[in-house]
């Protein structure tokens, strides 16, 4: 790889960013002071960047607490971008793992990894999601029955698949669907007759939002979180 682009994928900086910082003479290939861009670097080469090693940039995972009026794409004209809130080199390499509408709060899943965020995704990999709901009206006692057989969406042929609805409160509840289609938990409820006034995502898989991350902030993954969302 040359120089300059090995410069680019530790850091993100441009090509010709890089370059000027080679020819200042503030990069070094294995202890010594080089000044050609083209220079190729090889495995075993150790590049300083002012005196600091350089490190290519491997797979991400990171988890985030998605606050309202935020939405899930790299680039939106109207709202601002869930990037918008991560410090972090190549950004434009990463997206999320699904989305969650504007208004709905909670567990976000970020990455560089298009295979990993497919097996998560993916409607036929079944990976369950649990939304905390609250509506505007009373939830009944039959929805449990209802979503468990599958309730029709509007425009829809088919019914959803089995969900499992466990009621908090009268106008609250705990929602855990298995497949993801467009805005599935409003439309759910929609066909039940009522409306959700607010939706918040706190499990995908096995791994659950932690209480220690507020909105707006986000954190690598852990070993442990990784392997939860692996099984």
């Amino acid at each position: 790889m040359r120089l300059d682009k090995f410069i680019c994928d530790c850091t993100g900086l441009t090509r010709s960013q890089a370059g000027k910082l080679i020819r200042q003479g503030l990069v070094t290939l294995n202890g010594n002071k080089v000044k050609q861009a083209a220079l190729q670097v090889k495995d075993t080469d150790v590049v300083c960047l002012d005196d600091e090693p350089l490190q290519l940039i491997g797979l991400r995972y990171f988890i985030m607490h998605k606050p309202d009026g935020y939405v899930c794409s790299t680039d939106d004209p109207e709202h601002n971008t869930v990037f918008t809130l991560m410090d972090e080199p190549l950004i434009e390499r990463l997206h999320t793992v699904g989305r969650l509408d504007l208004d709905t709060t909670g567990l976000v899943l970020i990455t560089d990894d298009g295979q990993w965020s497919h097996r998560i995704s993916s409607p036929k990999h079944h990976v369950a999601k649990t939304y905390r709901v609250w509506t505007a009206d009373p939830i009944p006692a039959d929805a449990v029955q209802q979503f468990a057989e599958g309730v029709m969406l509007r425009n829809e042929k088919t019914a959803t698949l089995p969900a499992e609805l466990e009621l908090v409160g009268d106008n609250e509840a705990l929602l855990t669907i298995h497949e993801g289609r467009y805005h599935q938990v409003k439309r759910m409820f929609a066909a039940i007759g009522n409306k959700v006034v607010r939706l918040h995502r706190e499990r995908i898989g096995g791994l659950q939002l932690p209480e220690d991350l507020a909105e707006g902030e986000y954190r690598m993954l852990s070993q442990q979180e990784f392997d939860l969302l692996k099984n």
